[in-house]
């Protein structure tokens, strides 16, 4: 449970009695033999178009797209311009500068997701549930940050970006590079790479070997990620077997297909979409491992799985980013290529076969949804800005509890980087003046016109007049509710042969 309520976020001891109340009784309560196991498949800037089921021309993917034959597919569904923001959203339920977590912190950074916040595997231990991540974590990697300090009984994975090493193709040239950064270099010449400059840091770039870890320990330096995806698998299938017999939360963040791409055997040179392509087609076949797993255990229709990304595709990279098919830009804007991502409910039985829905809703909505349907309250004594989104992914209701949602970008702690707002039609981008004020400056029809290509601000005055009172509302409201990041003065060594003995 977590500590410090009444000091850290000023509440009433009433609220915080009624706080600890609702964990204590959750404790004592037995589990439920019919409580619903998770899975959430996480990729990482994976673009909208890039499933079959949303369209890629040219990457097939089979098990991603029987998930949405059988289940519901979403054609709004929300995350954060860039990775640790939206990671930060999952877990929380929150908008990321709401826990100030709205930027990505690199190989011993002091910064990550304050120990006081509660993650969806920490609601779900409450109800009696095994939790374990894998994969990329990038919510900090000082132990007090790590998933084993945040909710989950284990975690095998790498705790930030796997380009996060020393064969970064912007790190400053050196002579006689070895053969693993010769080849970074000539993959993203040829790629297309718009990269400019270089990192900087005292001793250069990113001046770390990239860690595999188990738990809290450091397992291996520089793994051959050609076998990340498979290694995470077969993890994820260890994970479900052991624990097929009591209700489990398994979050698989994978890192592909973010840059640098490596792709096992099995896929490589498979795809016509080349690398990316290849680097998709083995994600999908995690996801065929992972529903016939649960198939053959007799668990599918008594587990959700549910598949989505971080955020839009990285079009820097050229040839080695995604796809956002026929939305505007990717990775790092506000616009809807940055921002807006596929997402797939499978849940056989329970979720009605072949749904799509274009209503408003994001990754911060699933905190609130699995707390539900575990029968776990959603965490009280702060504001959460998920709601609970099962009555329309079931089919129960085909509108969404959300009347906005809300864009912002990343920004340092205690600051709100906003700029915008959309309800089920129009989309608003916007400016924070000096005085803290709304300035309207694009407007957007994203019914007929979702690439963003026609600026309507001038010839919809009324729809920018309903919008900004909404816009401002928000934005005061978030910036007097801002929680802080978590801090650490136990920084991690850089991550190298010399700082750690592999186990």
């Amino acid at each position: 449970m977590k500590k410090n309520l009444i000091s850290r976020y000023g509440i009433p001891a009433s609220l915080a009695v009624t706080t600890a109340g609702f964990f204590s009784s959750c404790r004592q309560a037995e589990v439920a033999e019919d409580l619903p196991n998770f899975i959430i498949i996480f990729t990482d800037d994976q673009g909208y178009g890039d499933l079959g089921c949303y369209g890629s021309p040219n990457i097939r993917t089979p098990n991603i797209d029987r998930m949405a034959e059988e289940g519901v597919r979403f054609t709004s569904f929300y995350a954060a311009p860039f990775s640790a923001p939206s990671r930060a959203q999952l877990m929380t339920g929150c908008y990321p500068a709401r826990v100030s977590h709205a930027r990505n912190p690199g190989p011993s950074s002091p910064y990550g997701l304050h120990p006081d916040e509660i993650t969806i595997a920490e609601v779900l231990k409450e109800k009696g549930y095994a939790t374990k991540a894998i994969g990329k974590w990038h919510l900090g990697d000082a132990l007090e940050f790590l998933p084993v300090s945040q909710g989950f009984d284990s975690y095998f994975g790498i705790p930030f970006s796997n380009d996060m090493w020393r064969y970064h193709p912007k790190m400053q040239p050196q002579p006689e590079e070895d053969s693993m950064m010769l080849a970074m270099r000539k993959r993203a010449a040829y790629t297309g790479f718009a990269g400019e400059g270089s990192y900087y840091r005292p001793k250069g770039g990113f001046p770390n070997d990239l860690p595999l870890m188990r738990d809290k320990e450091v397992i291996e330096l520089n793994p051959d990620q050609r076998y990340l995806t498979t290694r995470y698998t077969e993890e994820a299938i260890s994970f479900i077997s052991e624990n097929s017999n009591r209700p489990f939360f398994l979050y698989l963040a994978h890192n592909m297909p973010h840059v640098p791409l490596f792709v096992s055997g099995k896929y490589a040179g498979e795809s016509f979409r080349g690398l990316y392509g290849d680097v998709v087609m083995e994600i999908d076949w995690s996801v065929g491992r992972i529903l016939d797993k649960l198939k053959e255990l007799g668990l599918d229709r008594n587990t959700m799985v549910i598949f989505t990304t971080d955020n839009g595709p990285w079009l820097q990279y050229g040839i080695d980013g995604g796809s956002a098919g026929p939305l505007r830009a990717g990775k790092g804007t506000v616009y809807e290529g940055g921002v807006r991502v596929p997402a797939i409910f499978w849940w056989p039985g329970k979720i009605p076969a072949g749904r799509r829905t274009g209503e408003i809703a994001g990754n911060l909505d699933i905190l609130p949804t699995l707390a539900g349907l575990a029968g776990a309250k959603v965490p009280d004594g702060r504001i959460i800005d998920g709601l609970d989104i099962w009555p329309l992914i079931s089919g129960k209701s085909d509108r969404s509890p959300h009347e906005f949602f809300h864009y912002m970008a990343g920004s340092r702690e205690g600051e709100a980087n906003y700029l915008g707002i959309r309800d089920e039609r129009w989309k608003l981008l916007v400016q924070i003046d000096e005085e803290g004020k709304v300035d309207p400056k694009e407007l957007y029809d994203l019914g007929a016109d979702v690439s963003e290509r026609f600026n309507r601000i001038d010839q919809h005055r009324e729809v920018v007049d309903r919008l900004v009172p909404e816009a401002q509302r928000f934005y005061d409201d978030l910036v007097q509710n801002i929680r802080l990041a978590g801090h650490t003065k136990n920084r991690v060594p850089v991550y190298n042969k010399e700082n750690y003995k592999i186990n």
